[in-house]
């Protein structure tokens, strides 16, 4: 869906250069074919991301483990523009978009969640069981009064 999304956003910003170039269009004073050319730069951008994007995606399918840190990050920012893209889309273009925007910000969400911290740190991905998750005694992690999570063990009177 990025893929197709990203050739789309590309296409949709050399169309509107051939607009603002055959219009001669201009905003405070800058020049038409400034602005044409921006807008075809900020289309391939804009595009790039999201083809970056679904390659984080692609690779995380092919490794079945989550994205660490920063590609993550870059998934989460992937999912807030398609949520605000969405938004803005209702009027600008109608529900017919939303409702793509909507898909496409879903499937993100779906895969991140999908991998959740087991999955990043086990590398069982989605398929992980409740035979996969073990109790944690066998990695050293007590449960209980002395586990890492609540502190050291307080001690007598």
């Amino acid at each position: 869906m990025l893929i197709l999304e990203a050739l789309g956003i590309v296409l949709v910003h050399v169309f509107l250069s051939m607009v603002v170039d055959d219009q001669q269009m201009s905003l405070a004073g800058l020049a038409p074919r400034s602005m044409s050319v921006a807008t075809v730069i900020g289309g391939i951008l804009f595009g790039g991301y999201l083809l970056v994007c679904a390659g984080v995606l692609v690779h995380m399918a092919l490794r079945d483990r989550a994205p660490r840190d920063f590609l993550r990050i870059l998934l989460i920012s992937a999912a807030v523009v398609h949520g605000l893209l969405g938004a803005f889309s209702i009027g600008l273009v109608g529900w017919a978009a939303f409702l793509f925007m909507m898909l496409v910000l879903g499937l993100i969400v779906w895969s991140l969640v999908a991998y959740g911290e087991r999955g990043r740190e086990g590398g069982t991905g989605a398929g992980a069981t409740v035979a996969d998750a073990g109790d944690g005694a066998a990695d050293g992690d007590a449960p209980g009064p002395a586990g890492p999570l609540t502190g050291p063990a307080p001690t007598g009177p």
